[in-house]
């Protein structure tokens, strides 16, 4: 199991000059395990009362702040870097680098890189700090490295959501750091050039082309079968960095204005038995967070698009242009 600097005597220190009484903390999944940890240190040292949300987390777009405003007085939010959001509540954002040796997948991912020249590096949020190591050891084995700020991101940082950082990079494949398909995935699709995943928890790296090649697949029997839908749902959210109403009421008007019938239904958290009473629904689109149809699409018995994909599926885009949905700040 991986470690991660929580930076507990930073965030101890810039608690102090809020005076709370009672303060939140929340994680997204994965370091859920490190709350009560970090509990008993803090509800020792500042003499606090400590309330962790348990709810599910998804990034930046998803602060507890709404929901703890009139419980706590200050939120502390790891795992993430901030949006360009108003809180309810004041919140400290800890980015909790991970503690790991990127050097193995580094090693496993040059024979794979063998073909290309210059690289495009990316990363996620616990990863940023070894972003200059990596640089410096694929130049160090005759590589061209280059990466870039996004809007809304750091240098070399993807979120699932926005991937700003590497769509100008003049380069031959990608390198991605970090856990998981998705975010490969969006780099392959947002560029269409090979991309190369290093695992640092596995220190093995893969590429993501047959992975990319099921997942377009799949994606295209889902608009396949929407383009017979006549009713819809257009799915949108209430956390504040997906709530994302005018893109919603647009949907609403594409779908009317191509002879479909268009509910626009505003959930939380998105899950298929929130959507059983509307059986009469033939398929949805969602305006919420993008990563929902690509990575639940399995969950649901009714084909269920992302903005894009409904525009393919109405003819109003190509096939050949598609692309993963964003959310830019």
């Amino acid at each position: 199991m991986a470690d991660y600097q929580f930076e507990t005597r930073k965030v101890i220190e810039k608690i102090k000059e809020y005076n709370p009484r009672i303060i939140g903390l929340q994680f997204p999944d994965g370091l859920k395990i490190h709350a009560l940890k970090l509990v008993r240190q803090l509800e020792k040292e500042l003499e606090v009362t400590v309330i962790i949300s348990a709810d599910p987390c998804y990034g930046a777009c998803d602060i507890a702040d709404t929901k703890l405003e009139n419980i706590v007085d200050l939120l502390i939010h790891y795992g993430h870097t901030p949006l360009p959001l108003d809180y309810k509540i004041p919140v400290i954002f800890v980015e909790a680098y991970a503690k790991i040796d990127i050097i193995p997948a580094l090693r496993s991912s040059l024979r794979l890189l063998s073909g290309y020249e210059k690289i495009g590096v990316a990363t996620t949020t616990q990863h940023l700090h070894l972003l200059d190591e990596a640089i410096k050891f694929l130049e160090d084995h005759g590589k061209r490295v280059l990466s870039d700020e996004g809007v809304g991101t750091r240098r070399g940082q993807v979120l699932g959501c926005n991937f700003s950082s590497v769509k100008k990079l003049n380069v031959d494949a990608y390198l991605f750091i970090g856990s998981g398909d998705f975010h490969p995935l969006g780099i392959r699709l947002s560029t269409g050039k090979p991309v190369i995943a290093a695992d640092p928890y596995t220190g093995e790296a893969k590429s993501i082309e047959d992975f990319a090649d099921r997942i377009l697949r799949i994606r295209f029997a889902a608009i396949t079968r929407a383009r017979e839908a006549e009713k819809w749902g257009v799915i949108m959210s209430s956390k504040k960095g997906q709530e994302r109403l005018s893109l919603a009421l647009n949907l609403k008007q594409m779908l009317e204005e191509s002879g479909r019938e268009a509910f626009i239904i505003i959930l939380e958290d998105i899950s298929p038995e929130l959507l059983v009473p509307f059986r009469e629904l033939d398929a949805f689109v969602v305006s919420a967070c993008p990563r929902m149809p690509i990575d639940d699409y399995h969950l649901y018995d009714r084909p269920i698009l992302t903005p894009i994909e409904l525009e393919i599926a109405l003819d109003k885009r190509r096939w050949e242009d598609y692309t993963l949905d964003e959310i830019i700040f």
